[in-house]
């Protein structure tokens, strides 16, 4: 493998050109640039990277640390997030923590001893729940953290949030006002959290605004869903319209209705609260809010990036990403 002296000796020049010209450095012209960037990447040149971690004091590795990668959403943030960080020469390391708190404690242990230069968090369901932040707080003292979708307000780092009240309000009223719907049914599974109480209560406002009661189905983790959709479907026929804010139940409810033998969606309109591939997966294609996964980790990493490469002391940023009602074949389209 070609060295860094090396490439300097073939094009005439000091290791330190080289060496500012592949580091993308204004004190280098173009026109070297150039000739340096060829040749590194004819002669297939991989920079040293213990060699400049020890240099800079940088690692180029930032940690990643989600509830799951089962849910499609986070996968999407990931690969998002994996795409910008790649794009600017870094690495990441992913923890899972299984909607845990223990997990999201031991995976902020392991890696905020100088193995990643910063941190991306969604937080777990339990440390919403119990509001434990002790760890964010320690860490966030000497490494930034950028949290993404589930955030804790009381945490001093940037955010990127989705328009969670906005978005869910905006969809019911789109069933009420386009489609006539009367009787809607919001299931949730995710109430607890900070994302999904704003959900509901975007839901509640847009009914109570048209003068409709609020009919909300939390789910109980130790119930099949199913089983607990289709019994509340069956005991509640006038039910026209649904909407799901998880990034599953949307499915299970579209799968329970056509076991009542009604139409969808002539009878019953859904929406769920997903990403917009989800559609693939159902029959008629099913209507979501696209949540913009791959933005938000774009974005996420951005921020993240321009605190690590900031000589001065960054002020913290929240930043919205606009989510999106794609309609497919589970509404009825004007």
């Amino acid at each position: 493998m070609v060295t860094l002296k090396e490439l300097a000796k073939l094009l005439n020049v000091s290791v330190s050109t080289v060496s500012k010209a592949l580091s993308d450095s204004s004190e280098i012209g173009e026109n070297t640039k150039r000739r340096v960037t060829e040749l590194a990447n004819e002669l297939n040149y991989k920079p040293n990277r213990i060699a400049q971690q020890l240099k800079s004091s940088k690692t180029k590795v930032v940690g990643v640390v989600v509830p799951s990668l089962m849910n499609p959403f986070f996968a999407e943030v990931v690969h998002g997030i994996e795409t910008t960080l790649g794009n600017h020469n870094y690495d990441m390391t992913v923890c899972i923590s299984n909607e845990s708190l223990e997990k999201e404690q031991r995976s902020f242990d392991l890696l905020s001893t100088g193995s990643v230069d910063g941190f991306i968090v969604a937080v777990a369901r339990e440390t919403q729940t119990k509001h434990d932040i002790k760890h964010f707080e320690s860490v966030s003292r000497t490494t930034p953290i950028v949290m993404f979708d589930r955030v804790l307000n009381d945490v001093a780092c940037s955010k990127v949030v989705v328009d969670d009240f906005e978005t869910v309000y905006q969809a019911t009223k789109y069933l009420i006002q386009e489609e006539s719907r009367k009787h809607l049914l919001l299931i949730s599974n995710i109430e607890e959290l900070s994302v999904g109480k704003q959900r509901i209560k975007g839901y509640t406002k847009a009914m109570e605004e048209a003068t409709f009661k609020p009919s909300v189905l939390k789910l109980d983790d130790e119930l099949s869903p199913d089983e607990v959709i289709l019994k509340y479907l069956k005991e509640n026929s006038n039910i026209d319209a649904i909407i799901s804010i998880d990034h599953i139940t949307g499915i299970m409810a579209l799968n329970m209705v056509k076991k009542i033998d009604k139409d969808v969606p002539n009878d019953i309109s859904i929406i769920g609260f997903d990403y917009v591939d989800s559609k693939f997966v159902s029959s008629p294609k099913i209507s979501v809010v696209n949540q913009k996964g791959f933005k938000i980790g774009q974005t996420s990493a951005e921020l993240l990036l321009d605190e690590l490469n900031s000589k001065n002391r960054v002020k913290h940023k929240t930043i919205m990403v606009k989510s999106q009602l794609s309609l497919n074949g589970t509404t009825q389209k004007k």
